[in-house]
C-alpha cells in the first residue's frame, strides 16, 4: 500500500478516535446536567451544583480533545473533512448551551423557592 494512503488512513482513524472521545466526554456532561436538574427537583441545590461542576469538567475534557485537532491543523496538518468530527463539535456546543441554561434554571428555582419561603413565613 502506498505510504500516502497509509498516512491518510491513519489520520482518518486518529480523527475518528478523537471525535469519539469528544462525543463520549460531552455525553457524560449531558448526563451530569440531567442529574443536576433532577437534584433541583428534589431541592438539593448543593448536589445539583456538584453535578454541574462534573459536567463542566467533562466539557473541558472534550474541549481539550477538540483543541488538539484544531491546533494541529493550524500548525499545518491537513485533515480530510470528517462528518464525525463535525458532529462531535456540534455536540460540544449544544451541551455547553445546555449547561448554561441549566445554571440559569437552577438560579431561577432558587429565587422562586426563596420567595415562596418568604411568603409562607409572612402568612404563618
Amino acid at each position: 500500500m502506498p505510504e500516502n494512503i497509509e498516512n491518510n488512513n491513519e489520520e482518518k482513524e486518529k480523527i475518528a478516535t478523537i471525535a469519539m472521545q469528544i462525543v463520549i466526554a460531552a455525553g457524560d456532561a449531558r448526563n451530569y446536567i440531567m442529574e443536576a436538574m433532577d437534584d433541583v427537583g428534589e431541592n438539593d441545590y448543593d448536589k445539583a451544583n456538584e453535578k454541574l461542576e462534573k459536567a463542566k469538567d467533562k466539557l473541558r475534557q472534550a474541549h481539550i480533545y477538540q483543541t488538539e485537532v484544531v491546533q494541529s491543523e493550524a500548525a499545518g496538518t491537513k485533515y480530510e473533512y470528517s462528518l464525525l468530527f463535525t458532529h462531535a463539535q456540534d455536540t460540544v456546543m449544544t451541551i455547553c448551551t445546555e449547561l448554561n441554561l441549566a445554571k440559569k434554571i437552577i438560579l431561577l428555582y432558587q429565587k422562586v423557592e426563596s420567595r415562596i419561603c418568604a411568603l409562607e413565613k409572612s402568612i404563618g
